[in-house]
Formats: C-alpha cells, sequence, structure tokens
C-alpha cells in the first residue's frame, strides 16, 4: 500500500460531519446573539414610524427634540423650540418617541 491509500483509509474512517460541525455552531450563536435580536430592534422601529401622529414629541438621531405638526410620506415637519422653528425631517430620522411619562420626569 501506498502512503495516498493510507492516507483515504485514515480519512474515511471520521464522519464528515465533525468537521462542519464548529462552523454550524459558530452560525448559531452569531444568529441568536446579533441577527435575531437586530431584527426584532428593526421591526420594533418600523412600528413605531407606523404609529406616528401629529402632535407626538420625538427625538431625531440628530439629537433635536421638537412636536410633530405635519406628516408626510417619507418626512414629517417638527416645531422645535424655543422659537418655534419649524423643520422637515425624513421619517427615517427619527430615533424615539417622548411619552408624557418622561417629559414629565426631564
Amino acid at each position: 500500500m501506498d502512503i495516498y491509500a493510507l492516507f483515504l483509509l485514515q480519512a474515511s474512517g471520521t464522519p464528515s460531519w465533525i468537521g462542519i460541525a464548529p462552523l454550524i455552531l459558530i452560525f448559531a450563536v452569531f444568529y441568536f446573539v446579533l441577527i435575531m435580536p437586530q431584527q426584532r430592534r428593526q421591526k420594533k422601529w418600523q412600528a413605531m414610524l407606523g404609529e406616528l401622529k401629529t402632535g407626538d414629541k420625538v427625538v431625531t438621531s440628530g439629537g433635536i427634540r421638537g412636536t410633530i405638526v405635519a406628516l408626510k410620506d417619507d418626512s414629517l415637519h417638527l416645531r422645535v423650540p424655543p422659537d418655534n422653528l419649524r423643520i422637515e425631517v425624513t421619517r427615517a430620522s427619527i430615533v424615539s418617541v417622548i411619552t408624557p411619562d418622561e417629559a414629565v420626569a426631564k
């Protein structure tokens, strides 16, 4: 028997799934630790954007706090204190809605 034949006999003795198992385990960990929580946050954020209405107090990704005055398809108008400045921002820039309880606490 030559060396190649011995290598084939030795390699065929171990199941092939053992070599793939660590990769499957790593993918499963990444999915449950990174991908699934991010998908949940994305769905929650999309639902929050869909429920926006005039009069809501919101915070943008740039840190601007204001009250929604008008809604459009992909943008909205905010009234920003103290001078009641009216600005137009995209819906995607809204990070959170300030509830009355949060406003009183601040």
